[in-house]
């Protein structure tokens, strides 16, 4: 025989996976900012790069690529959920996309301050302008996927114009 779990449990965990869903694709709700919330979420992604990955590039780069990596793949089914939750492909109040780019900019970077200014400006350029191939990836591939790739291809522009920046200067 199979246990049934009562209507009221079944509620519950639904409504708190439905909470935690939308807790992190908002990026701590900050993708409920109402002018420019994709610029609040790269904001929450600078404080998680410098944070968390600043210090786990030191310990080790293939500790910290594999982190990311595992986050990502989930950072991308937490995306198409929350594109069901939110009823809208690629929602403005997605934002852990910006968040998961901003960490890719200062991925093997410097974590000072001034990498840190420059980093996050170079990724909002790039994640605007959205240059080949993000701007294809954003216009042709759907779900969390989707959300999560063009900003991975903007981040890298990113962190390759801040490693050619920083060796310049």
């Amino acid at each position: 025989m199979h246990y049934r779990w009562p209507q009221d449990a079944r509620i519950l965990v639904v409504s708190t996976m439905r909470r935690l869903i939308v807790f992190f694709a908002t990026a701590a709700y900050a993708g409920f900012v109402p002018v420019t919330p994709g610029t609040a979420g790269s904001l929450v992604g600078l404080i998680v790069a410098w944070a968390v990955f600043g210090g786990l590039c030191r310990i080790s780069g293939q500790i910290a690529l594999l982190a990311f990596a595992v986050l990502f793949a989930s950072a991308c089914w937490i995306s198409g959920r929350a594109e069901e939750i939110f009823g809208e492909p690629d929602s403005p109040h997605i934002v852990i996309d910006e968040v998961f780019g901003m960490v890719a900019t200062m991925f093997m970077n410097p974590v000072d301050l001034v990498h840190l200014v420059v980093g996050f400006a170079l990724f909002r350029l790039f994640d605007i302008t959205k240059p080949f191939p993000a701007g294809l990836i954003e216009r042709r591939v759907r779900g969390g996927a989707g959300v999560m790739l063009d900003d991975l291809a903007a981040a890298i522009y990113a962190n390759i114009a801040l490693r050619i920046l920083t060796r310049l200067v």
